[in-house]
């Protein structure tokens, strides 16, 4: 290889020659200009600049890429939350009482839609909201990525918004609560809220176990928002368990219809019922006035959304009268064979009086229960010590919350005996200066007719509720008869016998207070066991402020709507009669009358009355008998009005 430099370094070198004779001779001392030297100086300068650019790419690239990538995805990829059914609610026969629908819900990316600015009263008018609205909305939000613009939606209507293909607008699946039964169990089941989540009722108290857990999974969107592919699975949607309630929605419906025309009769302001078994203190209906439907809960005031049968408190009235007589016989004090002399119909009480409506002069014990003796049911509790009478009301669950475990119940107010007057323990009696709800008197009645087993009542089918003895099997019994003779004839609450059963109960009508003393308005109760051999059903029944020209008192507005509700229970679920001798004597008087009617030309005959449908036990040969007239033709008694400190 020649040592010679390359000729462009000699063309240079003569140019630079050049160009310093022009200027004259060099300086003296300064070291001769190295070209070559520089050039291969920033040379290297350069590869080591390239060389490490590629070395950071490369680091970037294959080795710490993560912050890298996570930046890239977020800009196309999204975590798409997947949803989840809600669990359905049914009844205790497994008929649908609240289930869940997909529905569609109608979103919008704000910039985009914007962008279509002309076409926005074309999706406004197909959204059914003002224009104008909507094109706020969408300028208020231009700097979020997603907005609702109608939520829970059909299908259909989604497609049709969908159609109109303006930018920036779509649509995703969800759910909606439909409730088959509609207003007839609101109180019961409550409702759900825009996101789905129970808002009250059942359906708030079991929100966890009904919500289920919604999934998630990662998408590809476009610059549009369009999902262009499904990239991953993150999390499996999980739906909501189903929930069984003790509730039979036959019962419910008898209940709510009776309840609802005997408001309509009497022009009561609101009513509740509720209905127990017995023995396992399972709610088999529930029903509240006034109700709101839960398919459309903006329609109602807030006022109807109220279960009043667990939240709102009341004086039980004379409906009190039996469990001061089973605390009496605890205690001791008296016999069912202890009598009472009533007369002259009303006794001293503070700077009231303790009335009854009519003179009864001497009555005994069921004598006292059967006429609903203000007077004798104060000479009853003079009998006993203030402690006596607040131990045995607590024991039943008076003062205490009844632990069904629905939202908001309340305990009531049993007083502490220091607190009491010297004339509380009279008027307690009979039910006054105590507040109890509609639940716990269904509760104390079912546990007499439990054998003084007291069960906690319970909504979910198959959750077994505590159940302790509060009272001794023999004086439930006692007490339990002498309730029996207050629908009999001579009773209070004749219209609330049953064909082909005894029934047991008690009437109430007591004053509302108002403004610290009581008002001329009245509630009506009913509370009462059915059949009365092995009571079944407890059912209370409770009328607020009736019309009193119309009726008020518990035995003529209360107790038919029992009656007429029980006769529909006992028949749908195969009770057995336990009062044959007396349908063998109505059917035959019908007979005879009808035998009389027959011999006359042209006179119709009326079909004999017929017992239920039952099921006898296997070991029997098969009995068939058919439903039971009504009793509403038995003459009605009416309960005995309430006085200053007195309730019938």
């Amino acid at each position: 290889m020649s040592s010679r430099a390359p000729s462009w370094i000699d063309a240079l070198r003569t140019r630079l020659g050049e160009g310093l004779s022009r200027r004259g001779p060099a300086p003296r001392g300064r070291a001769r200009f190295d070209l070559r030297g520089r050039l291969l100086l920033v040379g290297a300068a350069l590869g080591v600049c390239a060389l490490a650019l590629v070395g950071r790419a490369a680091y970037l690239q294959l080795i710490s890429n993560e912050f890298y990538r996570k930046q890239g995805d977020e800009r196309f990829m999204r975590k798409v939350p997947i949803a989840t059914s809600r669990g359905m609610i049914t009844d205790r026969n497994g008929e649908p009482l609240a289930v869940s629908t997909p529905v569609e819900s109608i979103w919008a990316v704000p910039q985009e839609a914007l962008k279509a600015q002309g076409r926005l009263p074309a999706l406004a008018a197909a959204l059914g909201i003002d224009a104008e609205a909507l094109n706020d909305r969408l300028i208020q939000r231009r700097n979020k990525d997603f907005v609702y613009l109608k939520r829970r939606i059909g299908p259909a209507e989604a497609r049709r918004i969908l159609a109109l293909g303006i930018p920036g607008v779509y649509s995703q699946r969800e759910y909606r609560r439909f409730y088959p039964q509609g207003e007839a169990i609101a109180h019961v089941l409550g409702f759900t809220g825009i996101d789905d989540h129970g808002q009250e009722g059942l359906e708030y108290a079991f929100d966890h176990t009904l919500s289920g857990r919604p999934g998630l999974k990662r998408v590809i969107r476009d610059l549009h928002g369009r999902t262009v592919e499904e990239v991953d699975l993150l999390r499996p949607a999980e739906p909501g368990q189903n929930l069984t309630l003790t509730i039979d929605r036959r019962i419910q419906f008898l209940a709510y219809r009776e309840l609802k025309q005997a408001l309509a009769d009497t022009h009561a302001v609101s009513g509740s019922a509720v209905v127990l078994d017995v023995a396992t203190g399972e709610v088999l209906a529930m029903a509240n006035l006034p109700s709101f439907n839960p398919n459309a809960v903006g329609a109602a005031s807030r006022d109807a959304h109220r279960n009043r049968a667990v939240t709102d408190v009341i004086e039980p009235g004379s409906t009190m009268k039996p469990l001061t007589v089973a605390a009496a016989l605890e205690a001791g004090v008296i016999t069912p064979n202890t009598v009472f002399d009533t007369n002259p119909g009303w006794i001293p009480n503070g700077r009231w009086k303790t009335t009854d409506t009519h003179n009864y002069g001497v009555l005994d014990v069921t004598g006292v229960i059967r006429k609903s003796s203000n007077v004798g049911s104060a000479k009853i509790a003079m009998r006993l010590t203030k402690e006596q009478m607040y131990d045995f009301y607590s024991r039943f669950g008076y003062g205490h919350v009844p632990g069904s475990g629905f939202p908001g119940e309340s305990p009531g107010n049993l007083p502490k005996p220091d607190g009491w007057s010297g004339t509380t323990k009279q008027t307690m009696s009979y039910g006054y200066g105590v507040s109890v709800t509609p639940l716990q008197i269904a509760r104390a009645y079912a546990a007499i007719g439990n054998g003084g087993r007291s069960v906690v009542p319970t909504f979910i089918k198959g959750q077994t509720g505590e159940s302790e003895q509060i009272l001794d099997p023999k004086i439930a019994a006692e007490v339990l008869r002498m309730m029996q003779t207050v629908t009999e004839p001579g009773g209070t609450a004749t219209q609330a016998a049953i064909l082909g059963y005894h029934v047991a109960g008690k009437t109430g009508t007591a004053w509302i207070s108002s403004n610290g003393g009581y008002s001329r308005r009245y509630n009506a109760f009913f509370a009462g066991l059915v059949p009365v051999d092995r009571p079944r059903f407890a059912m209370v029944v409770v009328l607020k402020d009736p019309e009193p020209t119309l009726g008020y008192t518990g035995g003529l507005v209360s107790a038919p709507v029992f009656r007429n509700v029980m006769e529909g229970a006992l028949r749908l679920m195969d009770v057995p009669p336990d009062d044959i001798d007396t349908w063998l004597a109505v059917q035959a008087s019908a007979d005879a009358k009808r035998a009389r009617v027959a011999g006359r030309p042209g006179a119709a005959v009326a079909p004999a009355p017929a017992l239920p449908v039952v099921a006898p036990p296997a070991a029997t040969p098969p009995v068939v008998m058919q439903r039971p007239v009504s009793a509403a033709a038995m003459p009605p008694a009416l309960d005995a009005l309430p006085s200053a400190g007195g309730a019938r």
